[in-house]
Order: C-alpha cells, then structure tokens, then sequence
C-alpha cells in the first residue's frame, strides 16, 4: 500500500509488525531476494513529505528521513556545516546507490555480515538461538569492539558514524506520539538480542534527523579503510572532529566504523585529547584507550592495529597538521 500521510503510515504497520516501510529499497530488496526478510506487505512511503532539508530555530538542521543521500552530502549548508557528514557520505555506496537512499534507510540497514545473508547458516541476528557461524568462521570483516558471545556483526554505514560524531538526533512517530532519540542511544549492541538493531519500538518510523548548531567544520577528518577504493564497506572507519584554540585541543569527538555492531565512541577516551596539544603522541596514546577492550577472532585481529592507526590518522587530518607532529 501506499501511505498518504506519517499518521497513515504508523497506522497501517501498527495493525501488521510484519510489514515493511520501504523507501529507496536499497537494502530490503537485496535482503527480500535473499529470503533474510519476508515482509508480509511493504507499505511505501515515497509520498510522505518528509524529504526537506532545512534551517531549524535553534542554528541547527533539520534532514528529512527521505532525503537522498546524495541530497544531503551535496547540500550547500551540509557541505559548508557538516562537512564531516558529507564526505562520510561520499565515502559509501555508489552514485546510484546514494540517489535512491534515504536518511532513514541508511540508519536502518542491516549488517553484511555473510553468514546473516546465507539463509544455511546458524546466525543468530537472522534466527535468534540458532548460534554465531562468523565465531569460528571467516571473520576477517567481523567486529572487534561491543561483541557478544551470541554475535560479532558490524555496522555498514558511513554516514552513520559521522551523525554520533555530530550528535544528531533521531526523530521518530509511533502510535503513541512523537519522541526523539539521541544518537548515541539509537543502535544497540547485540548483548543476547543480537536481532534487534535499534531502540525503535515496533511500528514506528523515522521521520527526521537533526544535526546540532556545531558542525566542527574547521577541524574535521573521515578515514575509511576499505578493501578497493570504492564501492566496499569499511574494514574500519574514523569520524573525527576538533575544537582547537591555537595547537591545543578543547573539544574532541572520535567514533569507529566497521569494528562494532553500532558507531562506536568513547567519550571517556576523548576526554584524554582536552587540553592536549595535538601530536602524534598524544593521538596515539587515545588510540590505544579506545582498544584497550578489543577482541580479535582470528582472522579479524590484524585491525586491532588498524583501527589505532586509523585514529591517529583521522585525528592527524582533523588537527590540520598532515602527520602529526
């Protein structure tokens, strides 16, 4: 069915939690095809007018849960507040997969781990109980960080990184009214509901984010260490952002891609940068806190390192000095 209005939309999933919202499709069809996702009906919300991006009261912005990705990341305001959030963007997907995919959408993928896609094997994201293939399988790609016995799926999005690192909130509508959820709180890790990615209540659909008044423009970085140089999720992923008065540090906001089941930030490791100035050593020394719980399971363990080495190079770029001093 086609939904006329966010009311209508909540309404008619409230009546059927195995139905689908589907907007740009970009990965519910791939799961469809896959027989991961069986909806019983998919209720299209391409109509709804929930695709603007604008001017919130507060110096903030407001983008609407159907605005391509590629709308956002060629904004004028994103590109000249947010730059962060634009070149994460880039960084992911193709150009026609970034023109079909929306806001909402991209908070809302699932993960790519293989075994959740290959319907023969044990994944207990897919079928809860059923047991982890990628513990004793081919984890090169699986996380380090916020694992469970019960599953080591990553995150794939870029975009979402760089929305914790800006502390976005996710706006929401259900049955029972609206509400806001802060970033940091929307993706879980898999604890022993690995099926459940997100805090959204059953039957409720994103209808905005909004990014606050500061968008760390002057000192920004997103690294992204991938297989090939396009088209491929990240092995790891660095959304970094600086306040900085002269070459000492005031603010600092570091989250990991590709190692967890969520956008991964350490806040209390990002207090060790305040009043820092900004060296290698210091940016090493941070590296080191955000993995002092990592967890390798084979074939994955080589991005321990990689990911300190990423951080040191995100947050070298963000300081503006190249390498570090």
């Amino acid at each position: 069915m086609r939904a006329t209005d966010v009311s209508d939309a909540v309404q008619a999933i409230a009546t059927d939690h195995t139905a689908k919202f589907i907007a740009g499709g970009t990965n519910l069809l791939d799961l469809m095809k896959e027989n991961v996702e069986r909806p019983s009906r998919l209720i299209d919300i391409t109509h709804l007018p929930l695709a603007e991006i604008e001017a919130r009261a507060d110096g903030g912005l407001r983008l609407g849960a159907l605005a391509t990705n590629t709308d956002v990341a060629y904004h004028e305001e994103v590109e000249r507040r947010y730059p962060l959030l634009s070149k994460a963007i880039l960084a992911g997907a193709s150009p026609q997969l970034r023109n079909m995919a929306s806001v909402g959408g991209n908070l809302l993928q699932r993960t790519r781990c293989a075994y959740f896609y290959d319907t023969a094997a044990p994944c207990n994201k897919r079928q809860p109980g059923a047991g982890c293939s990628a513990l004793d399988g081919f984890n090169r790609f699986h996380a380090i960080l916020g694992v469970s016995d019960h599953c080591i799926a990553t995150h794939a999005s870029d975009m979402c990184v760089a929305l914790a690192a800006l502390e976005a909130v996710v706006l929401v509508a259900g049955v029972s009214g609206e509400r806001a959820i802060r970033f940091a709180d929307f993706h879980r890790l898999p604890g022993n509901t690995p099926h459940v990615d997100t805090t959204l209540q059953p039957g409720e659909l994103i209808t905005a984010v909004d990014l606050p008044a500061e968008g760390f423009a002057p000192h920004h970085a997103y690294v992204k260490i991938r297989e090939r140089a396009s088209y491929a999720f990240a092995l790891v992923s660095v959304a970094a952002a600086l306040a900085m008065e002269g070459a000492r540090i005031t603010d600092a906001r570091l989250v990991l891609g590709g190692v967890a089941h969520k956008p991964l930030r350490d806040e209390p490791a990002e207090t060790l940068l305040l009043g820092q100035e900004a060296t290698r050593e210091n940016f090493r020394m941070v590296a080191e806190a955000m993995l002092r719980d990592a967890r390798g399971f084979g074939h994955n363990n080589f991005k321990i390192e990689l990911a300190k080495r990423a951080i040191v190079r995100a947050l070298a770029q963000a300081a503006g000095n190249g390498t570090g001093r």
